[in-house]
């Protein structure tokens, strides 16, 4: 498979990543996600403070080709926003996984987490979606 998929976050079928920070989960859109949107013009961001509820919608990508939600993989208070998007959303295409983070949650439920996929329950979920499109 080509996407990168690191073994150490967790994934939302949504293609939303998830790191852990003590309570705090720093989310992004996976490598699959940005790959298949294609080049990321613009990324409308939420508030901090924002109180979001696992699979609420939080943020809005904007590319050459469409638009596409962020969905919260998780519950919880929006504490932090990677404000560098605002100039550079670019950074989603290229560094999905660090400079291309997008919030951070204080989360509500930690179990919410424990219900995310794995990096193998993913790329098997991503699999089975790119074979879809393929057909």
């Amino acid at each position: 498979m080509k996407w990168r998929m690191p073994g150490n976050l967790k994934y939302s079928t949504s293609h939303e990543w998830v790191r852990l920070d003590g309570a705090v989960a720093i989310v992004g859109v996976t490598d699959y996600a940005q790959d298949a949107l294609g080049d990321i013009t613009y990324i409308e961001l939420p508030e901090e403070g924002r109180e979001v509820h696992q699979g609420e919608s939080m943020a809005v990508i904007e590319t050459v080709k469409a638009t596409a939600d962020v969905y919260a993989p998780v519950s919880g208070t929006i504490i932090g926003v990677n404000y560098d998007l605002e100039e550079q959303p670019e950074l989603v295409n290229k560094d999905p996984y660090l400079k291309g983070w997008i919030v951070k949650i204080e989360m509500g439920n930690p179990d919410e987490f424990e219900d995310l996929m794995d990096a193998a329950a993913y790329a098997e979920h991503v699999k089975v979606e790119s074979e879809k499109v393929s057909e």
